[in-house]
């Protein structure tokens, strides 16, 4: 994001203690997104992985050994000592994880003449880590761009009434501000004077402008529509929503249980079981007299058979297979990771404005007064000719509802617009009005009041339509559901065994009449990103693994603390994409349960796997035990086991897989 310069840090005398005031502080907006190959992580891996497909097929070609031979070593050293140095500070803490073991495996194929197989060994470890460190930088610096949605500058009215330019950082709490047309707002505040209305969709959600007078709050970053504002300044700039945002961002993302794949889990006893195995299978025969080579080479195949790669290669591509599989469809799993945890949700939680509708308002109800004469076209005519001058989203609202009837809109003469009001202008020698029903009745308690406030009783935005002074018809706007909504909604309730929760910044009348058409109980609206979070910490509490879908910035902080997140592609935020755990590329909101499904059968194949894979490790680790295994038919059956549980897992490639999830709605 580059529209706004970065968000100057506060003042070096500023005292505040907050965590948002230190995002602020310690997260400055950079201009453009970290390159892949600025990390020293992914310059590694790809010299590895270069190395290694240099050398591969020189090898297989029985090329000489000193023509692959230096490329292998060379992969060796640039794949492995990042996680190899890893392992050790690790270990330093007492800690031995599968990053130091597999180097030390790939070292001990490569004593015994296995180079290949402990190359490609450390090319993917390698890759793992590079794609890791990947995702982390893509993230900080989708947190950072958000900071860009606050102004660097505002403009401070003084005491004496002038008017001065000044840092936004430099605001603060007592301040007054002047919000020009077309400006965004500098700081969290409240309005003095002025009205106009404001697009709010950053914090809230809502998908239309929000009318502001006197005595309304409004939010740092919201962009202010055609009207001028003067705001009090209510909270530091370091302390605003979207600070706040930054803030609970990145403390969902260090507080977010450690994700790790089901093996992983028994990493630990098992590294520290197996290395001990190996040690003492190569000193105790020594110091009983056995002689050094026969002994070292038992050990070492043994290493190689009882090595855990053949149990994380099982697990890798039933996982992998699914994110092709995914993708193939339009639904972007970040990793492996995210893949299992898909599978592992028991609730989920649903965002309205852009998750299950579509983010865009439409007409929904045309319904002239009796006493006007006029038809639905008639009316709609009228209200479009009148609006089409204007760039509010009601008035593209109104024209496109009379474009998609064919209707033709005349050209209008004296067009005016009042913020919070609506407009005028003259249609054919008539004065037409558009606009807010309060702001145009005046209060007044008769047929056009009573047919608005029945609208929005059902959850639309009502606009009263008037010519020659004289109320005409009363239109309702809304934004439109997906189609795919209510089915949606039913597949998650079968594959959760509970109905999702919708977690909206709209209003409750809006929520609560989409709510029933889509068949959900459980609605909570009006809510600020800090709600969402709360609502989702407090499922989580009750011992759910809550999935949150949702596509804006106020979602971003749910879907970092939800157990996977994920993002609406096509209008959705930087930081909701960046943020998720995955993206629905197509806005096909079916595809949600259908990857859970998909999610679902990958982790069956796992299970499956590891007991392919652990039955092979116990068979030749006992034979290497009580018997002589030879080495080529103990490196046979290690990598004949990957070969089996490799196409297993790639099974789930076929289009099939995704056919059955889809059908099956995941269960």
């Amino acid at each position: 994001m580059t529209s706004a310069p970065p968000l100057p840090h506060p003042p070096a005398g500023g005292t505040s203690t907050s965590p948002a005031a230190d995002a602020v502080r310690d997260v400055p907006a950079p201009r453009r997104r970290t390159r892949i190959f600025a990390l020293p992580e992914a310059r590694w891996a790809a010299a590895a992985l270069a190395l290694f497909l240099a050398a591969l097929p020189l090898h297989l070609l029985g090329a000489p050994a000193w023509a692959w031979g230096p490329l292998y070593a060379a992969a060796y050293v640039t794949g492995g000592w990042e996680p190899g140095w890893a392992g050790l500070q690790a270990l330093r803490g007492r800690t031995l994880d599968v990053d130091l073991l597999m180097v030390v495996a790939a070292i001990g194929a490569a004593a015994i003449g296995q180079v290949l197989d402990g190359a490609l060994l450390i090319v993917i470890f390698a890759t793992s880590g590079a794609l890791e460190a990947i995702a982390t930088a893509r993230t900080a610096d989708s947190v950072r761009g958000l900071l860009d949605l606050a102004p660097a500058t505002a403009t401070r009215i003084a005491d004496d009434g002038g008017e001065e330019t000044v840092p936004g950082a430099a605001l603060k709490a007592g301040d007054t501000i002047l919000v020009r047309p077309g400006e965004r707002v500098g700081a969290d505040g409240r309005v003095l004077d002025g009205a106009s209305e404001v697009d709010q969709a950053t914090i809230t959600g809502e998908p239309l402008p929000v009318a502001k007078e006197a005595g309304d709050e409004v939010f740092a970053g919201t962009l202010n529509g055609t009207g001028a504002l003067r705001v009090k300044v209510e909270r530091d700039p370091s302390d605003s929503v979207i600070a706040r945002i930054v803030a609970m961002v990145e403390e969902a993302s260090r507080t977010k249980a450690p994700t790790q794949l089901f093996v992983e889990k028994i990493e630990q006893r098992y590294s520290i079981g197996m290395v001990a195995a190996t040690i003492a299978l190569f000193a105790l025969p020594l110091l009983l007299g056995a002689a050094l080579q026969p002994t070292l080479l038992r050990a070492m195949t043994f290493m190689i058979v009882a090595s855990p790669c053949a149990v994380v290669l099982a697990t890798m591509p039933p996982l992998l297979s699914a994110i092709a599989n995914a993708g193939r469809h339009g639904v972007l799993v970040k990793s492996a990771v995210v893949m299992e945890r898909l599978g592992q949700v028991d609730r989920a939680a649903l965002d309205k404005t852009g998750t299950l509708t579509e983010g865009t308002p439409r007409v929904t109800d045309i319904r002239p007064l009796p006493a006007s004469g006029m038809d639905e076209n008639a009316l709609l005519t009228l209200a479009a000719a009148a609006e089409h001058p204007s760039e509010h989203p009601l008035a593209r609202a109104i024209v496109d509802g009379a474009r998609t009837r064919g209707l033709a809109v005349p050209p209008v003469t004296g067009f005016a617009s009042a913020p919070g009001t609506g407009v005028t202008a003259t249609v054919g020698g008539r004065a037409v009005a558009v606009g807010s029903p309060a702001r145009l009745l005046g209060g007044r308690d008769d047929h056009p009041a009573a047919a608005a406030a029945e609208l929005e009783r059902e959850g639309r935005t009502a606009v009263l339509v008037g010519v020659d002074g004289t109320p005409v018809g009363v239109l309702g706007i809304a934004d439109r559901l997906r189609t795919d909504a209510a089915a949606t909604v039913t597949a998650l309730s079968a594959l959760t065994g509970s109905a999702p929760v919708l977690v909206t910044g709209d209003n409750p009348r809006a929520a609560a009449r989409l709510a029933e058409e889509v068949g959900i109980d459980d609605v909570r609206a009006g809510l600020l990103p800090q709600d969402k979070v709360a609502a989702v910490r407090e499922m989580e509490q009750a011992g759910r693994k809550v999935l949150v879908v949702g596509d804006g910035v106020n979602d971003a902080p749910a879907l970092a603390a939800a157990h996977t997140g994920i993002a609406m592609g096509r209008a959705g935020s930087d930081l909701a994409l960046e943020t998720a755990d995955a993206v629905v590329v197509r806005d096909e909101l079916a595809a949600v349960p259908t990857v859970v499904g998909l999610s679902r059968r990958a982790r069956r194949l796992v299970v499956q796997n590891l007991v392919i894979a652990g039955t092979f490790i116990t068979g030749l680790v006992v034979w290497d035990l009580v018997g002589t295994l030879p080495l080529p038919l103990g490196v046979a059956g290690h990598e004949g086991s990957t070969v089996i549980v490799g196409l297993n897992g790639l099974r789930l490639l076929a289009d099939s897989a995704w056919r059955r999830a889809r059908d099956r709605n995941g269960r």
